[in-house]
């Protein structure tokens, strides 16, 4: 798949790549990848998505595989060795966000039914597919990700400003941003 064109911003290496060709876009609706993709943006918010993917491994150690209902036990012992712990991002109050987060996404999960039908009514439940011709048409964030922000916030979240929701968006599959000479939008892969 080397010679194949892809969106720009995944040609750094075979990481970067492999995440493109297999998971960006890709429609998911399984809360268990939901609640993972929610937890990683709140860590990348100031950061890079490859610093996060780059770590991914680790974060699932860390997070118990991302396990909203162990991690929303979390004690302040289990956060200082997250602290310790060099091989995720040590920020406590990202750590404190994910912990909070965890209680929010089992909330949310007990009000809908599954956090799948609360977080795609952003789209009307179906992927907004978008014709972009360059990566610099992409917008950070709009007004679909604004109201998921403003409503995850209102319910208590933390770390998961628009930009953030947007990127979380991207990620599961809400919206396709492959720019149209990607071969994925090419091919209608998704």
């Amino acid at each position: 798949m080397q010679n194949k064109v892809r969106c720009g911003w995944c040609e750094k290496d075979d990481l970067y790549r492999s995440y493109h060709d297999h998971e960006w876009g890709r429609v998911s609706h399984n809360d268990h990848h939901l609640f993972e993709h929610l937890i990683l943006e709140t860590f990348q918010a100031g950061l890079s998505w490859y610093t996060i993917l780059s770590k991914r491994e680790n974060f699932r150690k860390a997070f118990r595989n991302f396990d909203a209902y162990k991690i929303c036990k979390y004690t302040e012992t289990e956060v200082e060795k997250l602290m310790m712990d060099p091989g995720i991002i040590r920020s406590k109050p990202k750590i404190l966000a994910a912990i909070n987060n965890a209680t929010r996404f089992i909330e949310i999960v007990n009000e809908f039914g599954t956090f799948d039908a609360y977080i795609w009514q952003f789209t009307n439940f179906k992927t907004l597919d978008n014709k972009y011709e360059s990566l610099q048409q992409i917008p950070a964030q709009t007004k679909e990700s604004n109201e998921m922000s403003k409503d995850l916030r209102k319910r208590g979240f933390k770390f998961i400003g628009p930009v953030s929701c947007y990127a979380f968006m991207q990620s599961v599959g809400m919206v396709n941003d492959h720019i149209a000479n990607c071969w994925i939008k090419k091919e209608g892969i998704l």
